[in-house]
């Protein structure tokens, strides 16, 4: 076998690769010595059929299933021969297979970088901390009463934070917009659920009423045959409901199942809550950062078809999120090209992160993820066997492993690098995307 390398752009790597006929032939030979033992054609006992007359009937078909083979062998052997790694599957080029001539083929791939961790003791880091307040505790206990306040029928012109059952249909450029159409669809007004100036538009109009709103979709809509367009919507309202809240009083703690049912009970349940949360959102801002600090002390190249897989995963998560919510994905196409950016940082890191698991023989720690499953299990009712499940199922162990591992790596980079303490509140650590934390 003989093996040339070619570097094209970046971590592009082409592989060319010659098989001499001997080679081709030896394999063919021997698959139709065994053929001949066992093969029974007309006018032949079985076993008994020339290799001459098998070769004249399957000698094509079996030299173009041994070339097949012999190509995705021997570029397992060649990356293996050159020292390579493959971080996608190759593009073979046209094979060259005459009869007599061996096989000459190309193939064009991916390489997987070779990463340089930074010196960690230069990494600045910085590591947020926050309390939870009364103000919290009360922001929360108000969620709690919007959602369980209830709907009134009322007999006026609608006003904001009322709802309204409408059946409404849209156009655009004079064409139906896709899933553009509804029949008695509640709509809450003023909780920002539709296209700007749709909510605003039915304020002060009451039950049994028609209007025609005129409305212009954000360029980033999720339906690109829409975005940036103006559109019209007829809608009629059925009715207008008004929402009452219940009051915070022990019955109200007593709906919510407390065990201590009191107004204190509540709220000290609520805080305890409260300071789990924040817990899990300052060790998740503190990884983030952490990352954000690997990724800034150098340039890592990273393979496009890794970021193409991690880009179609991202979508394909994302369709299952909006089929959860009743959206018709197989009308909605979904750029790709807007996770893209989000999708090569998580390469990048990965890429990292592996890197630092292997120089220091890393593993995930047991005891970590065996408390790990059992704080999973203990949200379902029969939690023994949900253990058993995770423990059963290598694939949701792999899950548990890699998340307790790039927890361990963490906890290690903030050992070693500069780590500075940064105040924060809850609602910037619980909501970073709206403060930019």
């Amino acid at each position: 076998m003989q093996v040339t390398i070619e570097q094209s752009d970046g971590l592009q790597r082409r592989l060319k690769v010659a098989l001499p006929e001997e080679q081709i032939k030896g394999e063919v030979d021997e698959r139709v010595q065994k053929m001949a033992k066992t093969i029974s054609l007309p006018g032949f006992r079985p076993g008994k059929v020339p290799v001459r007359v098998l070769m004249q009937r399957y000698g094509k078909q079996l030299r173009e299933e041994v070339v097949g083979e012999l190509v995705q062998n021997s570029f397992r052997d060649a990356v293996e021969q050159e020292d390579l790694r493959p971080a996608s599957m190759p593009k073979i080029d046209e094979i060259m297979s005459e009869p007599g001539s061996g096989v000459q083929y190309e193939a064009l791939f991916e390489i997987y970088p070779d990463v340089s961790l930074p010196a960690f003791e230069t990494l600045v880091v910085a590591r947020p901390f926050a309390e939870v307040t009364d103000a919290d505790v009360e922001n929360m206990i108000e969620t709690l009463r919007q959602q369980r306040r209830t709907w009134h029928e009322v007999d006026r012109a609608a006003e904001l934070d009322d709802r309204v059952t409408i059946d409404f249909s849209g156009t655009c450029e004079g064409e139906p917009i896709t899933n553009g159409k509804a029949e008695k669809m509640p709509v809450e007004l003023g909780a920002g659920r539709m296209v700007s100036g749709f909510e605003d538009g039915l304020v002060g109009k009451k039950a049994d009423e028609d209007v025609t709103l005129n409305v212009t979709f954000p360029d980033d809509a999720p339906d690109e045959s829409v975005a940036g367009k103006s559109a019209t919507f007829d809608v009629h309202l059925h009715t207008v409901e008004e929402a009452k809240v219940p009051e915070v009083d022990d019955e109200f703690a007593k709906v919510l199942g407390l065990e201590e049912a009191t107004v204190a009970g509540l709220k000290a349940e609520v805080r305890k809550n409260l300071a789990r949360e924040l817990e899990q959102a300052v060790r998740a801002a503190t990884k983030r950062r952490v990352m954000d600090a690997l990724l800034d002390a150098g340039m890592l190249e990273v393979p496009e078809g890794l970021i193409d897989a991690e880009v179609e995963r991202m979508v394909t998560q994302r369709k299952m999120e909006l089929s959860y919510q009743g959206v018709n994905v197989e009308e909605l196409p979904i750029d790709g090209n807007l996770f893209r950016d989000d999708a090569k940082r998580r390469v990048a890191v990965g890429l990292l992160l592996a890197e630092i698991v292997k120089s220091n023989n890393m593993q995930a720690d047991p005891e970590a993820v065996r408390e790990r499953i059992g704080s999973i299990a203990s949200t379902y009712d029969e939690s023994e066997k949900v253990i058993n499940h995770y423990y059963g199922n290598a694939d949701r162990l792999q899950e548990v492993e890699s998340g307790v591992l790039e927890e361990q790596v963490v906890e290690w980079i903030l050992e070693r690098a500069k780590v500075t303490d940064e105040e924060s509140t809850f609602d910037e650590l619980l909501n970073p995307r709206q403060t930019g934390t």
